[in-house]
Formats: structure tokens, C-alpha cells, sequence
């Protein structure tokens, strides 16, 4: 009686590596069916139970291990062997591929030996075993009457079938041990015969195939158990190799941190620095400006101003720029100064937060300088000429003109934003307000500068 003929399933997204794998399955007596992707081949399962598959690893979209993982995951599909059908090598990919659930790889650049070999492993072609003819057979009578045995006793009816069971499962298991290693002295015996024809300048030289060893024989036991032992010292080599190799990059990243840390901090450092030159060169300046001030005789143009920082929101004449007025028209008449003495405010133009209802207040420090609501000065822009300095500051410049008969004068400006002491940041998205707050302060000013009168 014939036996019904096995089916198996070929996963690949290349449609010639499908057709050559099916045209060397068809030559076993295999029916074929083929799928172009993993998530085909799942749905495939759903209504079909092929006895193998073979599955590709790249594949678009989920790869082959994964599939692999999915279907020994799903217990309808679980007891299917599955054999990957790959051009990926090495013992860690094949242990990996071992791991998931398939029962090892087939290289796409395939040799018939190697077909037969996994046909083997897969159960789909018959044992060599399972092709003689039984040694023992039944015993007839002379008649032709078959002899009756005994049925078992009642009693001992589930014990006997637990043992037949127990006994089947000890043989299907031993058998496939013996499956798997007579394919594999197979295969290497035809590799070694192959290399051994191709090494040979006589090509008419044939050798004898190798012989048939005996299925019971001990020594291919002892060669499986040291296969195993060899495959499992290689995963433990590459276990770790790679936990080494892990641990170096993770000192690599740890120092790669350290030294950004250390760069930003470098960066930090020398803004401030750069900060700190810039207030003593404001302050060198101003310091010139006012000896310049006090010591210019008649006919001398004063030059380098005195500079005054204005904070965001006050009035520019008034508060400490009102006690600089007052100093240094003290010491000019003094000194029987005559001229005029220049009073500008300049504007900076700050990031602000707010609105035109609430009112606007210079942006924190931390907040990107992308996100301000407003860049510029509002408030100075909202002063009319009056509102510019207070009572004070008018009543101290009508006084000296008075004293000193109009020998002093005081002429007030304002001049915008346009003259800039400090340079502005670059916009980048790293720019916080903050960093463009302090060149605003910075140009948000008042200068004072004395000129004297030609001629007196």
C-alpha cells in the first residue's frame, strides 16, 4: 500500500529561490506549496498543516526567525518542523535559529546530498529501516487458520498501554537520533568524496561510495555527544564574547558623557568669561570717560562717554542715572566747566513674555529664545519725551542752567536701538533667553558726555 505523499511549505520573498527549492522538493515526491512572505505563511496555517516548512530569514517585514518564533508560539502549529532555508552561516545563527525552533538551516547554495539529508531530519522521506522487509511474520496454521493470541487481562490493560505508549515515544525519539546522524555521516562522507574528485586531475576517477555503517554501531553516538559538547563550547565562547564586547561600549558611552559633560561645562566657563571681559571693558570705558569729563579744558571735545545701564522697565532719566547727572555737573562747575553736556538713551531689545494687556516682563533665563512672545523694548516705546526722565532729573538740569547763567547746558536724545554696544547671539535652536537677555541689558543704556564750547 502506497503512502499518502508528504506536502511541505516554502516561505521566500525571491520567487527563483521558491521555484528552485520546490523543483529539488518535486524530485523527492513532495507536494509544494509557496508563500512570498512571512505573514502569507501564517495565514497559510490558519487551514493547512503542510508536514515541513522551509523558511527564508530577510524577508520585508517580518523575518524568518521571527515567524519561526510565532509559529512554535501557537500551539495548533507548534509540532510542525521547520528547517530555515537561508544563505546565513555560522554556528551562532544556526544555534539561534536552534533555539527559536527550527531544526537547523539549509544554505541556498544547496547540494542534492544536503536535500536528502534534511528530507531525512524532516520526516519526509521514509527511514532506511522502514524500506526492508519485516524479519518476523505472523505464524498459520496448516489450514491457514492464523493463530489466536490471548487477550490481556483486564486488570493489566492500562498498565500494557502506558507501556506501548512509553516504548513508541523511547523508539520515534531513538530513531530520529539515528535519522539525524546517519544523515549526517551521509552528507560529510559525499562533501569529502566531492572535494576529493575535484582535487584529482583524472576526472574518469570514480570512488566507491562510502560504506553503509552499521545503524547500531557506538561510535556515532559518541560522535553526536561530541558535536554537542563542540557546539556548546562555541555558544559559551560567543556568550562571552559578546557580554566583553558589551561592556566595552558601555565604558565608551560612559566616557563619550563624561567628556560632553565636560565640554558643556568648558563652553559654560567661557561664556561667563567672555561675560565678565565685556562688563570691564564697559567698565574701563566709562571709568575713561569720566576723567575725560572732569579734566577737558576750554575748546575740548569730550570723548568716550560715560555709560549707565538702564534696567527693563524704568524710566531712562532718573534713579542712579540721576546721581551720575548730579556728580558730574558738581565737578564740571567746579572745574568752571563751559559747554554742554550730551544725555542719550539707547534702547535694547529684550525677549519678553506677556502681552500687550498684562504688560511685558523679560523672559527666565532657561526658556529657549524661540519661544518669546516679543523681541524688543515696548516699554521704551511707549515713553513720550516728558515721560523719558522724572521731576527730579528736569528740575536738576533747569537748576545748573541757572546757576551757571547758561554757562552749562544739558541737551537730552534719544537715539533707539540702533547702535548696539553688545552684539546680539545668534538665533540657534540652543539660544536661550537668557543669553540674549544679557546683550540687551547691556545695550539697554544712558551715556553721558561732556563738550566744551569753542571759544571760552
Amino acid at each position: 500500500m502506497s503512502m499518502a505523499r508528504k506536502r511541505a511549505l516554502v516561505v521566500d520573498d525571491s520567487k527563483s529561490a521558491r521555484v528552485i527549492l520546490s523543483r529539488m522538493l518535486e524530485k523527492y515526491d513532495i507536494e509544494v506549496d509557496m508563500a512570498e512572505a512571512a505573514e502569507q505563511a501564517i495565514e497559510y496555517l490558519r487551514n493547512n498543516r503542510p508536514d515541513a516548512i522551509f523558511m527564508d530569514h530577510l524577508m520585508p517585514g517580518m523575518d524568518g526567525l521571527q515567524a519561526v518564533q510565532a509559529i512554535k508560539g501557537n500551539p495548533q502549529t507548534a509540532m510542525i518542523p521547520i528547517m530555515m532555508y537561508t544563505s546565513q552561516e555560522g554556528e551562532l545563527y544556526v544555534g539561534q535559529a536552534r533555539a527559536l525552533g527550527a531544526m537547523g538551516v539549509l544554505p541556498k547554495q544547496v547540494r542534492p546530498v544536503d536535500v536528502s539529508k534534511v528530507l531525512y531530519e524532516l520526516h519526509l522521506l521514509p527511514d532506511r529501516r522502514d524500506m526492508t522487509e519485516p524479519v518476523l511474520a505472523p505464524v498459520e496454521l496448516e489450514d491457514g487458520t492464523p493463530v489466536q493470541r490471548p487477550a490481556a487481562p483486564a486488570s493489566a490493560h492500562a498498565a500494557a498501554d502506558w507501556g506501548r505508549r512509553l516504548e513508541a515515544t523511547v523508539k520515534e525519539q531513538a530513531i530520529d537520533v539515528r535519522r539525524f546522524i546517519v544523515a549526517s555521516l551521509d552528507s560529510f562522507a559525499s562533501r569529502i568524496v566531492s572535494d576529493v574528485r575535484a582535487s584529482m586531475p583524472t576526472p574518469t576517477l570514480e570512488f566507491p561510495p562510502p560504506p553503509v555503517r552499521a545503524p547500531r554501531a557506538t561510535w556515532p553516538w559518541a560522535g553526536g555527544i561530541a558535536a554537542a559538547c563542540v557546539l556548546a563550547a562555541l555558544f559559551a565562547a560567543g556568550w562571552f564574547i559578546a557580554r566583553e564586547d558589551l561592556a566595552k561600549l558601555r565604558t565608551e558611552v560612559a566616557g563619550l558623557t563624561s567628556a560632553n559633560a565636560q565640554l558643556q561645562q568648558a563652553r559654560s566657563d567661557l561664556s561667563a568669561t567672555v561675560k565678565d571681559l565685556t562688563a570691564a571693558l564697559t567698565a574701563a570705558s566709562a571709568g575713561t570717560a569720566g576723567t575725560a569729563a572732569t579734566g577737558g579744558g576750554a575748546g575740548t571735545s569730550i570723548s568716550g562717554p560715560r555709560i549707565e545701564p538702564v534696567p527693563y522697565g524704568e524710566i531712562p532719566f532718573d534713579r542712579s542715572r540721576l546721581d551720575v547727572l548730579r556728580d558730574l555737573l558738581t565737578k564740571l562747575e567746579t572745574q568752571g566747566f563751559h559747554g554742554v553736556v550730551k544725555i542719550t538713551s539707547l534702547a535694547g531689545l529684550f525677549c519678553l513674555t506677556g502681552n500687550a494687556t498684562d504688560g511685558f516682563t523679560p523672559a527666565g533665563a532657561s526658556l529657549p529664545a524661540s519661544k518669546c512672545d516679543v523681541v524688543g523694548n515696548p516699554f521704551e516705546e511707549s515713553l513720550s519725551g516728558q515721560q523719558r526722565q522724572s521731576l527730579a532729573f528736569a528740575n536738576l538740569i533747569a537748576g545748573v542752567r541757572q546757576r551757571t547763567a547758561g554757562a552749562i547746558t544739558v541737551a537730552i536724545e534719544n537715539a533707539g536701538s540702533g547702535r548696539p554696544i553688545s552684539p546680539y547671539p545668534a538665533r540657534v535652536d540652543s539660544l536661550t533667553a537668557g543669553e540674549w537677555n544679557r546683550a540687551a541689558a547691556l545695550n539697554n543704556r544712558v551715556e553721558f558726555a561732556a563738550e566744551s564750547g569753542s571759544g571760552q
